[in-house]
């Protein structure tokens, strides 16, 4: 299947990432500078931030309390991967987005769904990075549809293999998703 007007996560060759309780620090590390991080990821707090490019990462939900802190970090853009049916009202994107805008954060809603894992979407969320005046942080449930989503934007613009080895250093094994990304780039 290449794309169709709907793409479901079985239809991309999804499976959960492959990341063990015991190698989980391996991706984690503190920030060093602004936006950048000596290891794979950011650790602030309880948050568990991801490295995927130099100026894209993901995560699983995060809290309106940790606005100040990505911001620290050096993030300028947070996109929201995640609906707000699948959390409570505390996590919803108008609260995370409330603390964002009052940590100098520009806020993207994007949520993503089996139904919403469309181009027009991967396309926005693509378009999304491109334009932000610094580092991007996606979340979503676990981290895994913000990498997903990214991975299927850069099909045919970057190798297929180093889509996939940039998912894997941020703990994201995206290898099913290997003949969608082929048959992505061969009509970009």
């Amino acid at each position: 299947m290449l794309w169709g007007s709907v793409v479901s996560f079985a239809d991309l060759g999804y499976r959960n990432p492959v990341i063990k309780a015991s190698d989980a620090t391996d991706h984690q590390t503190t920030v060093t500078r602004a936006g950048q991080s000596a290891n794979h990821g950011l650790t602030l707090d309880a948050m568990d931030i991801r490295q995927i490019t130099p100026t894209y990462f993901v995560a699983p939900q995060i809290d309106a309390a940790d606005m100040n802190d990505i911001a620290a970090a050096g993030i300028t853009t947070v996109i929201c991967n995640r609906p707000d049916a699948e959390v409570p009202p505390s996590l919803q994107a108008d609260a995370i987005e409330a603390a964002a805008l009052a940590a100098g954060l520009a806020f993207v809603r994007l949520p993503l769904t089996h139904q919403t894992m469309n181009p027009e979407n991967v396309e926005l969320h693509a378009k999304t990075i491109e334009k932000s005046a610094g580092p991007v942080l996606a979340y979503c449930a676990s981290g895994t549809r913000s990498t997903i989503v990214w991975a299927l934007g850069k099909a045919g613009k970057m190798n297929t293999d180093d889509v996939l080895a940039a998912a894997r250093s941020g703990g994201y094994d995206l290898d099913n998703l290997r003949p969608t990304l082929d048959a992505i780039a061969k009509t970009v």
